[in-house]
């Protein structure tokens, strides 16, 4: 007997006869949303990322303290990247007798590959309105220069300025430059020049403090290509750096994106598992007698096993096949939708997706199908005489423990971060578990209720009890399905909100530093003078970490580039009584009130990791020639998204006033208030001005950008959780068929079964609503709190909506999916018994 020709006439015959269409139906929709969702992240992904590159000037950028070897250039030419150059160092530059201490960078043709720059001929009108995209780079002979050196040096168009040995003529004004505000180092005036003119200057000699650039731009697979054979072949004194590594807001504002696409599509994972498992129990249902034929006729368990197995192998590869296109075809065609949101063409997705569908599908479906074959495999011959032979229950504990745990492998795949994926598993398993026994206790209380009731609501309870067990798997998959649309409306607003008010629209923009002891009483009666409020000042020594633990350390010792730059480079240390709202000890205590002057600082926890500093451990600080050592007693972790001042290391006070100190502050200055910033600079000469505007509007626009990305995957997980419901209601069709036969038979009308059947959809839908609000605000809390970082608030509503929408929405659905079950005649059914 040729078993898999056997099993594909029976898939046939199935398909024929409706037997896998809900088990299909369930699989394409669920591996369709999750690959749209997939998809939509890739590219959403990629186009976020590009986003933030526009901040950097390009996709990549290779840093150097000395000219880089061609090899670079070459090479991402020959990975058909698009190179430009980039040469910044300081020097003085001048206008008549006055002379000012500038950023000089020198470009080449290209620059910047990213974002845009934007200039303006008219220095007497900055507005928006007034500038210009520069569609090149200056031209030989002449200077574009930023606002603080056209304020301090009084510069028009068409002044000459000196520039080392060259005179060069100022052409225009910069407005908005891509790379500017990455790091404290861009905190002079600046000059931009072309690189043809960089040899007249004189100005590059040896051992002169020059910084060269490489700038890479193309696409992300040949950029990540790039990058990794650049960085086994970096010298002393080069680095590589994306947005990511260049600032940390940007880095956590696209990292909690990615966590925010992550959670969407594994609930749309959660709501396929259970609709597959529903789906595949009732398929196992309806082949009991089927199965008993066959062994009457010879079949052995190992040819049954391997005939269901041929069949579910083949459904899946179809199923998941249908809906890897169903997904690729439902996101091309939101393509130039999803373009909007985003402000760029979308980057063609990889195959990945697909590949990660097509493997999930035949996860999900095996997973959760396995069980329930080999239970199918050893249905007794003696079925076919007596139908009151159910299916053995041998593996139901095991298969169903190896089903969950496929699913968490599969969690921790599509989340792509072990904490996330760690937090929703433990959440749903745990929403298993505890909806399964509140299920059971709830429904045995309301049974013995049943003597107090009449009418349909006696019969849907006694309906409940006859099918305890079948009612509890109903009501915790529906409970599931409806938390998974709860967690991804009302909670996920909730987390939004939350994320948008962790960067509200008066976040500082703008950094003071330099800041003297002798200029902090000018510097608030500036701020009252403008009507401003006094932003909080804080104290900056800066120190170069020497000794961990007593033994010195240097930058060879580490493999890691950052951590090599870390440690080659001074720390700005604080001292503050009190910790920031925007801090969080991960481990540790924070000093008392009354531990001023004792040798304990507090280290922000990712820096620790990259140096590898532990809780205990003994630091010591050259900070001006001097030496102290203290014991970190405490890591913290930071909202660097917050844009408020924050540090990497804090002492508490009476440990760092006796070194030479200066003040920093932020504070947010309107758009239209921006001629502050000149008053600013003429009223306090040695301050450098930080102005990080730029940062918070690319911020901003990557919370917006995933707020509407989740909205349109709400709606594929939307149609998976009403499939998940679907295959609920059908799961216990044939037996509602023959119910409404025996009661008919016995004179009942329809009118009275659809009652009791309503009060009984009624209370599973009651029941499911009260798990899946528990559930949704378990999950937002963990999720929140955990995952994404956020400080989740429980919405009381949360409570009415998920008892409103399970009993209304399950009560609907049953009694429409039911419909069969009465109007099938009662002769018929009897028949087939």
């Amino acid at each position: 007997m040729n078993i898999f020709r056997l099993s594909f006439r029976m898939l046939r015959r199935d398909w024929r006869a409706g037997e896998l269409r809900v088990l299909t139906f369930a699989l394409v929709i669920a591996i369709g949303g999750m690959t749209t969702v997939g998809f939509f992240a890739d590219r959403v992904q990629l186009a976020l990322s590009r986003q933030g590159n526009q901040l950097l000037g390009a996709d990549l950028i290779v840093f150097s303290d000395h000219p880089l070897a061609p090899r670079y250039a070459d090479e991402a030419k020959r990975l058909g990247l698009a190179v430009s150059t980039a040469l910044k160092f300081p020097s003085m530059t001048g206008k008549g007798e006055s002379n000012l201490l500038t950023e000089i960078k020198a470009v080449t043709a290209g620059y910047p590959l990213r974002g845009t720059l934007r200039i303006t001929e008219d220095f007497s009108n900055v507005s928006p309105e007034a500038t210009r995209v520069a569609n090149a780079i200056p031209a030989p002979g002449s200077a574009w220069v930023d606002e603080k050196l056209m304020v301090r040096l009084d510069l028009h168009r068409g002044d000459k300025i000196e520039v080392g040995a060259v005179h060069l003529t100022v052409a225009a004004l910069i407005t908005q430059e891509p790379d500017y505000s990455i790091g404290f180092l861009n905190l002079r005036p600046r000059v931009l020049i072309n690189a043809a003119d960089l040899p007249a200057t004189g100005l590059v000699q040896e051992g002169s403090r020059i910084g060269y650039r490489l700038l890479v731009s193309g696409e992300s697979g040949d950029v990540e290509n790039f990058r990794r054979w650049a960085q086994s072949h970096l010298m002393l004194g080069e680095r590589i750096e994306g947005i990511r590594d260049a600032r940390p807001e940007i880095k956590a504002a696209l990292e909690r994106a990615e966590k925010f696409l992550s959670l969407a599509a594994l609930a749309s994972v959660v709501l396929a598992a259970a609709a597959v498992a529903l789906a595949v129990r009732r398929f196992t249902q309806r082949h009991l007698d089927g199965c008993a034929v066959m062994r009457c006729l010879g079949a052995s368990q190992g040819a049954m096993l391997r005939l269901y197995l041929y069949h579910f192998i083949t459904l899946g590869l179809i199923a998941s096949g249908a809906g890897c296109l169903l997904g690729f075809v439902s996101q091309e065609a939101l393509t130039f939708w999803l373009s909007g949101l985003v402000e760029a063409e979308l980057p063609w997705p990889s195959i990945w997706p697909g590949v990660h569908g097509l493997l999930t599908g035949m996860v999900l479906l095996l997973g959760f199908a396995l069980p329930p074959l080999l239970n199918l495999r050893s249905v007794p011959a003696l079925r076919v005489l007596r139908r009151d032979i159910g299916m053995p229950n041998t593996f139901s504990i095991t298969g169903y423990g190896l089903g969950l745990a496929a699913l968490s492998v599969l969690f921790l795949w599509k989340a792509g971060d072990v904490r996330l994926g760690m937090s929703v598993i433990g959440g749903f398993v745990a929403a298993i578990a505890v909806f399964g026994l509140i299920g059971w206790l709830l429904l045995k209380a309301l049974t013995h209720m049943r003597v107090h009731t009449a009418g349909a609501w006696r019969y849907g309870l006694a309906s409940i009890r006859r099918r305890a067990t079948s009612s509890v798997v109903q009501a915790v998959a529906l409970g599931l399905g409806l938390m998974a649309m709860l967690a991804l409306t009302l909670i996920r607003d909730d987390l939004l909100q939350d994320w948008r008010t962790s960067l509200p629209p008066d976040a500082p923009n703008h950094f003071l530093i330099n800041i003297q002891e002798d200029q902090l009483q000018p510097l608030a009666a500036f701020f009252s003078q403008h009507n401003m409020e006094r932003p909080p000042v804080f104290p900056m020594v800066r120190g170069r970490l020497t000794e961990i633990n007593g033994k010195s350390i240097a930058s060879g010792e580490y493999a890691d580039i950052r951590a090599k730059r870390l440690v080659e480079r001074e720390f700005n240390l604080s001292w503050a009584d009190e910790m920031q709202s925007d801090n969080q000890i991960v481990s540790g205590h924070w000093w008392k009130k009354g531990d001023s002057g004792k040798a304990e600082l507090s280290m922000e926890e990712d820096i620790a990791k990259t140096i590898g500093i532990k809780l205990g451990d003994s630091l010591t600080y050259d900070v001006a020639g001097s030496v102290f050592t203290a014991k970190v007693t405490s890591l913290r972790k930071v909202n660097w998204d917050s844009f408020r001042v924050n540090f990497f290391v804090v002492a508490p006070p009476g440990v760092l006033e006796k070194y030479p100190v200066s003040y920093i502050t932020s504070f947010h200055l309107p758009s239209q208030q921006i001629e502050v910033t000149n008053q600013l600079i003429k009223a306090f000469p040695n301050l450098l001005v930080l102005d990080v505007a730029n940062i918070i509007s690319q911020v901003q626009k990557v919370i917006e950008q995933v707020t509407k990305a989740i909205e349109f995957v709400f709606l594929f997980t939307l149609l998976a959780g009403l499939t998940v419901l679907y295959a609920a209601i059908v799961s216990t069709q044939d037996e509602r068929i023959h119910e409404a036969a025996i009661f008919r038979t016995l004179g009942a009308k329809r009118r009275q079964l659809a009652g009791a059947w309503a009060a009984e959809f009624a209370i599973l839908g009651g029941l499911a609503g009260l798990f899946a609000a528990a559930g949704a605000n378990a999950l937002g809390y963990v999720v929140g709190e955990y995952a994404l970082n956020l400080s989740y608030t429980f919405n009381p509503w949360i409570w009415l909506t998920g008892l409103f929408a399970g009993v209304v929405g399950v009560t609907a659905a049953g009694l429409m999916g039911t419909r069969s079950a009465l109007s099938t005649p009662p002769l018929m059914t009897l028949r087939k018994v």
